[in-house]
């Protein structure tokens, strides 16, 4: 009997897998058949029908011309790379200080963190756009740079255990040899980080490429459309061209594939190793 139980629980939870395999590749795969057919085709055909020809390329030229998504691809590497930059050496400062030092707001600060997080960031948009529109940069790249510099919880979180493995002799010998908390935090702390700070990178970092509606509200402009609002031309009241989008999501999908391939041993070590105090 305990043997057919580890057998019913194996397969249970290769069914599981299998499932959940099924429901995150099926979707990319009709929007990669799509991707190759014409509107005609497109309607008559089934979501799972294979294209006439895998050598029809016009979707993605007009998605890439049309979409002018080498400006969305610029103006989002822009934004990514100078909100990133902020929010992880905000966030690293901030562990750093609740991690090494004790005061009596210390708690608070960190309760204050949690309770961010159960706010419905919708039900703040109406305030932070008035604050937006009063420091006079909406429709800017600034507008969405400051809403996304800010860190969250569960960057501190992950910061703040790497820190706690960290030996705090290492900061008292260098605190002998005449070095400040500055010196300590960028030549001791900060290096010691890069697990955590890949991981960070891109959680945050795939978050803010796939976001729509920050920059479809704070950016309205043309000229400062980012890879997510691109395709959204595409999309019209009298009908929408949806070939031309699949071929605009495959191509805004290989950035963050070559990117998850090339770093995912990282995101991984930066969970397991963040997890252990």
């Amino acid at each position: 009997m305990p043997k057919a139980k580890y057998v019913i629980f194996k397969l249970l939870k290769y069914l599981t897998l299998l499932l959940g395999s099924f429901a995150i590749i099926i979707p990319i795969i009709v929007v990669f058949f799509a991707s190759f057919k014409t509107s005609e085709e497109y309607g008559r055909s089934g979501a799972l029908a294979l294209p006439e020809s895998f050598l029809n390329l016009a979707n993605y030229q007009k998605a890439f011309v049309d979409g002018n998504m080498l400006l969305g691809f610029l103006n989002t590497f822009i934004i990514l790379f100078v909100a990133i930059t902020g929010a992880i050496i905000i966030g690293t400062m901030v562990a750093f200080v609740l991690s090494r030092f004790t005061f009596r707001t210390r708690n608070l600060i960190l309760g204050a963190f949690l309770l961010a997080t159960l706010i419905p960031g919708i039900t703040t948009q109406v305030a932070t756009f008035q604050i937006i529109n009063r420091l006079g940069v909406y429709n800017t790249r600034l507008a969405t740079i400051l809403l996304y510099l800010g860190t969250d919880i569960i960057a501190v979180y992950i910061f703040m255990q790497f820190i706690n493995s960290i030996p705090v002799s290492l900061d008292e010998s260098a605190m002998l040899d005449g070095a400040s908390y500055l010196t300590i935090y960028s030549r001791i702390i900060l290096p010691l980080l890069k697990p955590a700070i890949t991981t960070i990178l891109i959680i945050k970092g795939v978050g803010i490429y796939n976001n729509f509606y920050l920059p479809f509200l704070y950016m309205p402009r043309k000229d400062l459309q980012v890879v997510s609002t691109a395709l959204f031309k595409f999309k019209g009241p009298y009908g929408s061209q949806w070939g031309v989008i699949c071929a605009g999501i495959i191509i805004a999908i290989i950035p963050t594939l070559i990117l998850f391939l090339a770093l995912q041993k990282y995101v991984y070590n930066g969970f397991t190793q963040g997890s252990v105090d």
